[in-house]
């Protein structure tokens, strides 16, 4: 972990940077943690695009090796090709969200100001989320590798029938399954395509790998999760047009015999929340689960 001192730390911002109002938002923050002594970097996109050449701008590997803390403004999506791209460095992260509510953009805009002087004044929850690695294998060689904060998943193409896969977990044999394809999740993905497909939600301290297929011909197919430390090996063995996307931001095309071999990463993504945040308001607000008053509460 960098050194989270009282004061002077080197803090990354790095925005979504096409969208609305993120210049004001990052301007504003700038100044307001340069007033207060940390010395701040923009990553490379967003100084160039926003204009704000009044700061250093950095590669997010240079983020990555010299920023104490990063704060990305945006949504979810953005966070998580930031947080895939420094998990090497062991950068904290702290999540903004300009428009809705995330999952892992847990701050408001409007309490940004707050909430990023809370934190780094010390005062915060640290959560650490997992993610996923997999190599593509073809004829004995290795053609792709890729990270994922939440899921990698198997799919057919568009205009084709299901395609079979065989699936080996630690080397011991689990189904030949035909399906649509085959999500493979971190908890953090537990509520994202997962999710939609009939899979749990895992809590993130879990650190479990939740496998879900996507209409399977069997209805006797069911969700599984698997140890953090398993090993899965997915074989296509038949269908045409199959690829296998990382977070749908990077993706391999797959052809018949290909395997994809899928563990745990060794890196770990930490967040930094506000000492107000807690998982399971974030579920009801994103999920709209009902709320209702206490039993005592009715009673009285």
């Amino acid at each position: 972990m960098h050194a989270m001192t009282s004061s002077g730390k080197t803090i990354a911002l790095i925005g979504k940077y096409n969208a609305v109002g993120m210049s004001e938002s990052l301007n504003e923050l700038a100044h307001f943690l340069a007033d207060a002594g940390h010395t701040v970097v923009f990553d490379h996109d967003s100084a160039q695009n926003l204009d704000l050449m009044a700061y250093n701008a950095m590669s997010v590997a240079d983020i990555g090796r010299h920023a104490d803390v990063a704060i990305v403004l945006g949504g979810d999506g953005t966070m998580l090709g930031i947080a895939r791209q420094l998990a090497p460095y062991d950068v904290p992260l702290i999540g903004i969200n300009q428009g809705r509510l995330g999952f892992i953009t847990d701050i408001p805009r409007d309490q940004m100001i707050s909430a990023v002087g809370e934190i780094l004044g010390g005062k915060h929850i640290e959560e650490q989320r997992c993610l996923l690695q997999a190599i593509v294998v073809r004829d004995g060689e290795q053609i792709f590798s890729g990270v994922a904060f939440n899921d990698i998943v198997l799919s057919r193409g568009a205009g084709s029938g299901m395609i079979e896969l065989r699936v080996d977990v630690d080397d011991h044999f689990m189904y030949n399954q035909r399906s649509d394809g085959l999500i493979v999740s971190t908890p953090t993905g537990s509520t994202a395509y997962a999710l939609s497909a009939g899979g749990p939600i895992l809590h993130p301290a879990l650190g479990g790998i939740a496998m879900v297929p996507i209409a399977p011909h069997a209805l006797s197919n069911r969700p599984i999760v698997l140890p953090e430390t398993s090993v899965v090996r997915v074989e296509m063995v038949a269908g045409r047009d199959a690829s296998v996307n990382f977070d749908m931001q990077s993706f391999a095309d797959l052809t018949h015999k290909d395997q994809v071999i899928i563990s745990r990463s060794t890196h770990k993504i930490t967040f930094l929340h506000p000492q107000s945040w807690n998982y399971y308001h974030t579920l009801r607000e994103k999920l709209h689960w009902n709320e209702y008053p206490s039993v005592e509460g009715a009673l009285n």
